[in-house]
């Protein structure tokens, strides 16, 4: 048996206004949209996709699980995320080679910083 990763799934009270900041944040497109909820896809047509819902209830915790982004100058990139609008988040991390940042439903993710060509994410 395999399985294969198809999508990432992302509660939210706002389905329609995430999916459009995470749409320019990562630069992906809308392949799929009702009422039901957004998938977004990076242009490459590579899987897996998210798929923004909406849920009731806002988010309270820290979340279990969470996304990691290589840019190409972290800084730079952590920047521009803060001016669409994501925050700088303090979870504990101390001094680390990451950023952590909170998208505007306080979703967590890090910005990483920059891996020379070839070279894996620990």
């Amino acid at each position: 048996m395999t399985l294969s990763w198809e999508e990432l799934i992302v509660d939210c009270r706002d389905f329609s206004a995430l999916s459009k900041w995470w749409a320019v944040a990562l630069g992906w497109n809308v392949v799929d949209e009702d009422e039901d909820g957004v998938e977004l896809q990076n242009p490459d047509g590579s899987k897996p996709t998210l798929l923004f819902l909406n849920v009731p209830e806002a988010k309270t915790v820290k979340n279990r699980l969470h996304l990691d982004f290589v840019p190409d100058d972290q800084t730079a990139e952590v920047e521009r995320l803060i001016a669409l609008g994501a925050t700088r988040l303090d979870i504990g991390q101390g001094e680390r080679s990451w950023v952590v940042l909170a998208d505007p439903e306080g979703n967590e993710f890090c910005v990483l910083s920059a891996r020379p060509s070839g070279v894996e994410a620990d």
